[in-house]
């Protein structure tokens, strides 16, 4: 009996390593950042484009709306333009409204700004390319989604008229 306790343990010493590596890569959910909202994200440059997405409050007209989020702690930087891009170059839009984005700080054009978009393609829905420049970082292009202004969550938006 005494061998058979002897070998029962280590046969478990043996298999656990195997037993308890069961979650490595395979690159849970936990691990990735999470976007629970509409918009889409880009962190790939200094200043990062959070949840942008366009709110239409009817076909062909919308308001562009995003968190920029400044990742540089010592400068800050500006909004300096907000474009249609790609198949969308036609897409006509105009900034009013604050452009400072500050060092290690947010602009959240939902609140803050006032980007009116005009084209076909601005109809919930559709996808639109846009391309936010600044000052000092590098332009990022996104496919944004259009959603509906009529959906609750974004009533609070202003839209054109």
């Amino acid at each position: 009996m005494t061998l058979r306790r002897s070998v029962a343990a280590v046969a478990l010493l043996l298999a656990a390593p195997v037993l308890s590596s069961c979650g490595v890569g395979f690159n849970e959910q936990t691990d990735l950042p999470y976007n629970p909202s509409a918009g889409v994200d880009d962190r790939s440059g200094t200043v990062n484009v959070l949840n942008a997405l366009v709110v239409s409050g009817t076909d062909g007209s919308g308001t562009v709306i995003a968190t920029l989020v400044n990742e540089d702690q010592t400068h800050a930087d500006k909004l300096r333009s907000v474009t249609g891009a790609g198949a969308d170059s036609t897409l006509k839009v105009t900034t009013s409204g604050p452009t400072a984005v500050p060092a290690g700080g947010i602009l959240n054009l939902a609140t803050d700004g006032g980007i009116a978009a005009r084209g076909a393609r601005v109809v919930p829905g559709n996808l639109v390319e846009i391309t936010f420049s600044f000052n000092r970082a590098e332009s990022i292009t996104v496919k944004a989604p259009v959603v509906s202004h009529d959906n609750p969550v974004y009533a609070d938006v202003k839209v054109p008229s």
